[in-house]
């Protein structure tokens, strides 16, 4: 089971389910959302998840056609993102979740737009896109 919260602590989520997926993301759109280099993402199956308080305070950002990111209308954590082409899973932000989860072999991707003043130091595999387009 993995749990995790915004940081206000206002709204709290929980998956009875292992990460099916997990990888650094590069792309412009993570890094403005997130404020940060990369932003980390666990994929999980989207039936396994529920909010445990807070849903009424969950914002959606549609940033593409195809994704929304969802936040916390009070503190602005973001949380998780919605890809609408995945429809049977969702893709949380790992540094929301509580404690340690257990992560499948990772990756790297859309590293051809990362930052430049960024180093990727570790062996994973890096894609210039989406993986599966490599």
């Amino acid at each position: 089971m993995i749990t995790g919260r915004c940081e206000c602590g206002q709204v709290k989520y929980q998956a009875d389910c292992e990460l099916v997926d997990f990888c650094h993301c590069h792309c412009s759109i993570c890094r403005r959302l997130h404020g940060a280099a990369f932003v980390s993402w666990g994929g999980i199956a989207r039936d396994s998840f529920t909010w445990l308080s807070g849903a009424q305070d969950i914002k959606a950002y549609p940033f593409s056609e195809n994704a929304d990111s969802l936040f916390c209308d009070n503190c602005g954590s973001r949380l998780l993102v919605d890809f609408k082409p995945e429809a049977h899973m969702l893709y949380l932000a790992l540094g929301t979740v509580d404690g340690d989860v257990n992560c499948p072999d990772g990756f790297h991707q859309f590293v051809g737009s990362k930052a430049p003043w960024f180093e990727i130091y570790d062996d994973l595999p890096q894609y210039d896109g989406w993986p599966d387009e490599a």
